[in-house]
Order: structure tokens, then sequence, then C-alpha cells
């Protein structure tokens, strides 16, 4: 019960408050221990340190870490004391976040079938030499990807509705793929969604 509450996701803002990373609970508080980061507490915005942070009291439902010694409330947003540069995270390539990217959308009809209905298209088929990349990979449904077959989309007459690119980083690409409801008031909605320049 502790592993899993301990590796639990924390929202890491940098110094001016912009978000720069997913930690687990463990490191976001050895990060405060070592003084290099700070707790925010999203109702008040107010910010505690290691000291301040214990003397609090959980409430009934919240989520605790019990010691012999001390039951600590768990942190779900830190700040950093140091760090101060924009996120330079780079999102990896994989099936989840293509999904995430496109947003569970068809690139080539924009219909929204569900995620068992979708499939990952190479816009250029590997059959030509398409590579599994970001820049080549896109979610279309099993309809279009059977009529748009091995190939090209000005061959099959089916345009993509958007370029596919690299996603810039933000919270919803970390490992952890969960969004904790107190993480909206430092992250906006429009981050959430990822669009891709047209």
């Amino acid at each position: 019960m502790v592993t899993s509450v301990l590796e639990r996701p924390t929202l890491v803002l940098n110094r001016n408050w912009q978000p720069v990373g997913v930690a687990t609970v463990s490191r976001s508080l050895v990060k405060v221990w070592n003084e290099t980061a700070r707790i925010v507490d999203p109702v008040d915005y107010q910010q505690y340190g290691w000291e301040d942070w214990a003397l609090f009291e959980p409430g009934e439902d919240e989520v605790c870490i019990q010691t012999q010694w001390l039951k600590l409330r768990v942190p779900e947003v830190i700040s950093l004391t140091r760090y101060d540069k924009l996120p330079t995270n780079v999102v990896a390539f994989s099936r989840r976040n293509v999904f995430k990217r496109d947003q569970f959308m068809c690139q080539y009809c924009s219909c929204r079938p569900g995620s068992e209905e979708l499939t990952i298209d190479h816009v250029l088929p590997r059959a030509q030499g398409g590579a599994s990349s970001w820049t080549n990979c896109v979610l279309a449904c099993v309809e279009c990807n059977h009529r748009k077959a091995n190939r090209t989309p000005e061959r099959a007459q089916m345009p993509l509705k958007r370029k596919p690119v690299r996603p810039l980083w933000n919270p919803s690409y970390a490992r952890h793929g969960v969004r904790l409801e107190s993480w909206s008031k430092f992250v906006s909605d429009a981050y959430w969604n990822v669009e891709m320049e047209d």
C-alpha cells in the first residue's frame, strides 16, 4: 500500500510556476527534504517546506503516508526552488502517445470510433520505406486504413486533416498517464488537449 502511494504522480512546477514535469511522490518528497522544492497547496497556493508540511494532519479521506512516528499528507504539486527554464522534455514515440496526440480521432475522416476501432497508419507505407516516427504515423479508423491500403494519401486521394508532427511535451504525456484534478489550477485545459499546427 505504501509503495503505491509513493509511486503516485506529483506535478512539478518551475520557479515561475510553469509545469516542467511529473515526478513520483517519493522523488518529490526527497526534493522537499533536500530543499530543492517546496510543496504547493493547490487550495490556497501556499508553499511549504518539510517541517511545515509535516505539521499538517491529513483529513479522513486524504491520501497519506503513515509511518510509526508520522502521518504525512501526499503532495500533488511541488515547485522547484532553483529551476526557471521552460521544459525541454521530449515526448517518446509510442502507440499510447500517438493516440493522445491525435486525440483518438481518425486523421483522414475525423471520426472518433473508439480506441478499438483505430489503428496506426504509416503515411508513407512501410513497404515504400516509411518509418515508424512522429512525422509518418497517424491514427486511422479501420475503414480508412483499409481504403488507403498500401498507398500514400495522395495516391489514395485521402488528404490528412493535419500534418503529423512531434508534439510538445505536457503533463498528459507523462509516463504515469494520470491527471489529478488539482493540477487544473496550474495547467490550462488547452494544455491538456494536444493540438497540432495545421
